[in-house]
């Protein structure tokens, strides 16, 4: 990924501050990012954006153009939370030495994030991407369409803080669109559902004008959904490698292999992910948005803690009686508030952990230092 007018020039100077403001913006750079990065600028470090990550590495942009750089061995030692490392999306503090080796100081506050519990049996959150406007979750119109995924999709995107917007793509292949479209918007919770084809061109103008110059979109959704495709027609050109789904089943074959930032012509950001295998939320923040209309229901119930089961006057169980929620929504709703609840147990646990952990350390080191003091006999 280049960004035009980003180079140094030839004599080692910096870049004049008009262009480097102008190229900080169309990466994202808003006077928030400013004033949290003033305290680095102070210590000589400057901003960069990172685009790409690759086992421990990062890709970053920014007025010294594209470099390759890594976290400090500082950074390493004081941070020991996977997710407070710098992720696709950061905005970073670096500095380049004489050697032309750059480093990671530190990541600046996002305003945004899209957290997953990561995938394996270890409770640990994973940034897929950070400082994002908008979150594009595509769904193809085929025969992979899955409503129950597609609603944990778009919690996910609740919970991040950015703008969910559903895309339903692969229109040419539908016949009619008009009763998916209708389920779809039944789970949406609020969110835009927009109907795209790559194929034909149907709606790809409508989202390019959605993500727009300095703005940040994510593309997630199940492999062979249409994402890189996409992705490959909003830049005109070939960003990434698209292969053909499966007929016996309609699912597609992974194509991305990395998270990437790309710029498109008009100015606009977007990062495209590989299909993700499992998808387990985080903290459950996005349920309350993504199921709203279940919690404007459960208002109406005679008990406050109705378990819309075969309590009477359950407002759940009448909408689900006379067809205005499928009762495979609710329990969606119930295996996903499961799920945070046990996160949550999990999450506590480690915490606990963690400061025993913290706290038999420090002990140590005072003993260590009280030793080296008073000597070994008058402090044991």
């Amino acid at each position: 990924m280049t960004i035009e007018g980003v180079q140094p020039p030839i004599d080692g100077t910096q870049p004049e501050i008009e262009v480097v403001q102008q190229t900080l913006e169309s990466l994202g750079w808003t006077a928030a990012l400013a004033d949290a990065n003033a305290v680095h600028a102070a210590n000589g470090h400057r901003p960069a954006r990172v685009v790409a990550e690759d086992r421990g590495s990062y890709q970053v942009i920014g007025q010294a153009g594209e470099q390759r750089a890594s976290v400090t061995g500082r950074f390493r030692h004081e941070t020991s939370d996977p997710a407070e490392f710098p992720a696709v999306g950061d905005w970073v503090a670096v500095e380049t030495s004489p050697a032309g080796d750059t480093t990671i100081h530190a990541v600046l506050p996002r305003r945004s994030a899209l957290i997953r519990q990561a995938a394996g049996r270890r409770t640990v959150a994973q940034v897929v991407g950070a400082n994002l406007d908008i979150v594009f979750v595509v769904a193809s119109l085929n025969g992979d369409l899955n409503l129950r995924r597609l609603e944990r999709y778009i919690a996910v995107a609740w919970e991040s803080g950015a703008q969910p917007i559903v895309l339903l793509s692969k229109a040419d292949l539908a016949d009619d669109t008009g009763p998916i479209v209708a389920d779809v918007e039944g789970v949406a919770a609020g969110a835009t559902v927009l109907i795209v084809s790559s194929f034909d061109g149907r709606g790809v103008d409508e989202v390019r004008a959605l993500i727009g110059p300095g703005r940040t979109a994510a593309f997630v959704g199940s492999s062979g959904v249409g994402k890189s495709t996409l992705l490959n027609r909003l830049a005109g050109e070939e960003r990434a490698t698209v292969n053909e789904i499966r007929e016996a089943d309609a699912r597609g074959r992974h194509t991305t292999t990395r998270r990437q930032i790309h710029r498109l012509p008009e100015g606009g950001l977007v990062l495209d992910t590989p299909g993700m295998r499992e998808l387990a939320l985080w903290d459950g923040q996005g349920l309350e948005q993504s199921f709203g209309d279940l919690d404007e229901l459960a208002a109406g119930c005679r008990f406050s803690d109705c378990a819309h089961g075969a309590e009477p006057d359950c407002a759940v169980q009448a909408a689900i009686a006379d067809g205005t929620v499928p009762a495979d929504r609710l329990a969606a709703w119930r295996k996903l508030q499961k799920e945070t609840r046990h996160h949550e147990r999990q999450v506590d646990v480690l915490a606990r952990n963690e400061e025993r952990r913290r706290w038999k350390a420090i002990s140590k080191s005072v003993g260590k230092h009280m030793a080296a003091k008073y000597g070994p006999d008058r402090w044991s």
